[in-house]
């Protein structure tokens, strides 16, 4: 299908189905189903096996017709869940969860994390035992944290060790865990700005039907590096904007400058005109990460705008709060813009741990694009029952 049948598809769409006057997901069901969700997956499963650079122009369509975006309504699931489905899920898989997700009739998140291996994901120890022979269920038990929109979501992308006796990397197994399962318990955390936008997982004798598996057994670390290459990509800005200042783009905090009269000031002109630049850097590095995700190909360097974001977002906050928050830290209630200001400069700090921290991207550009060798540790192949743990 050629790029003028693909946006006259998106022009049916929206006469069809205003976005002003549809609800959202009614609006996304109707996106799916007219294959303008994924337009480089085939027919039925949300695309139109047309190329995958054309989906840039329908999100572009789309936005300017006043509709939502289905990434930031359900980040986890379409930004990084319906992709690893994608390339490793089975024929059953994408059929059960690609549309609910698109919809979000069925948010999900991320069980990776374990309070003992953060920054190594790969020493995790919840375990995932077979409860009888070969193609039984698994019940599962451990503890997982950090997990976004754990509170609201239906599904998890659960990495459990299913071997302790193979090296740490070959003993994982990846699973879609519904998180509504007897033995699931959520516990919110609070974090400095007052949000709760994370959880800690409790995972007692939690029963996974096989069906739900990702990928081989002992695969699942593979399975998950998929996941992280696109969530690198989506923390990265790719997408979704990444001149970010308290929900409004860095232009907005110029324009705010001018209004204060600040960007009369050659010092503060100066320093926004630095700001506005390394977005611009990493909004045009973001098009071509963006388009090798929806090529099916996130790669490692996915990691130089993770990194660079983190730390220039971390940049913008202190920037905008510096020149515009008049009063110092204190947090109105009665003044919305210094508040989103103070918000987002706490929000900010949380940029360089999220998705990896900034010293493990660092690590990966080393080994994996640059090719130095790996820092020293225990042999590779060190049964993971052998290695020391925290906690």
């Amino acid at each position: 299908m050629d790029r003028d049948e693909v946006l006259d598809r998106v022009a049916r769409l929206v006469t069809e189905h205003p976005p002003a006057t549809t609800a959202v997901p009614e609006f996304f069901g109707h996106q799916f189903d007219a294959g303008l969700a994924f337009v480089w997956l085939p027919e039925g499963r949300g695309g139109l096996g047309a190329p995958a650079a054309l989906q840039r122009e329908v999100d572009a369509a789309l936005r300017a017709a006043g509709a939502k975006n289905a990434l930031l309504r359900n980040p986890l699931a379409v930004g990084m869940g319906l992709a690893t489905l994608h390339e490793h899920g089975t024929e059953e898989q994408l059929d059960r969860y690609l549309r609910p997700a698109f919809t979000s009739a069925e948010m999900w998140c991320q069980l990776f994390s374990e309070p003992g291996s953060g920054s190594d994901l790969a020493g995790l120890s919840t375990r995932a035992v077979r409860d009888g022979d070969p193609d039984s269920d698994w019940i599962v038990n451990g503890q997982k944290v950090w997990t976004s929109l754990g509170h609201v979501a239906s599904i998890g992308m659960l990495l459990a060790r299913t071997d302790p006796a193979v090296a740490k990397h070959r003993g994982i197994t990846f699973f879609l865990l519904d998180m509504h399962s007897p033995g699931v318990e959520v516990r919110p955390l609070r974090q400095m700005t007052g949000e709760t936008e994370f959880n800690e997982v409790f995972l007692t004798d939690v029963r996974v039907p096989d069906s739900c598996r990702v990928g081989a057994v002992g695969e699942g670390w593979r399975v998950g590096m998929t996941t992280l290459m696109n969530e690198r990509v989506a923390l990265s800005g790719a997408g979704s904007g990444a001149n970010q200042v308290g929900g409004a783009p860095v232009d907005r905090v110029i324009a705010r400058a001018r209004e204060a009269g600040v960007w009369h000031d050659p010092v503060a002109r100066d320093e926004l005109t630095r700001r506005w630049i390394e977005g611009q850097v990493i909004r045009l590095t973001n098009q071509r990460a963006g388009a090798a995700r929806r090529a099916g190909r996130p790669g490692p360097e996915a990691s130089v705008t993770k990194l660079y974001q983190g730390l220039y977002n971390r940049r913008l906050q202190d920037t905008a709060f510096r020149l515009l928050a008049g009063t110092g830290a204190a947090w109105s209630d009665d003044d919305a813009v210094q508040s989103g200001l103070a918000h987002g400069l706490l929000r900010a700090q949380g940029n360089t741990i999220e998705g990896g921290t900034a010293d493990i991207q660092r690590n990966i550009l080393g080994e994996k694009v640059l090719g130095l060798p790996r820092e020293p540790g225990p042999p590779a192949d060190t049964p993971w029952s052998a290695l020391p743990r925290n906690g």
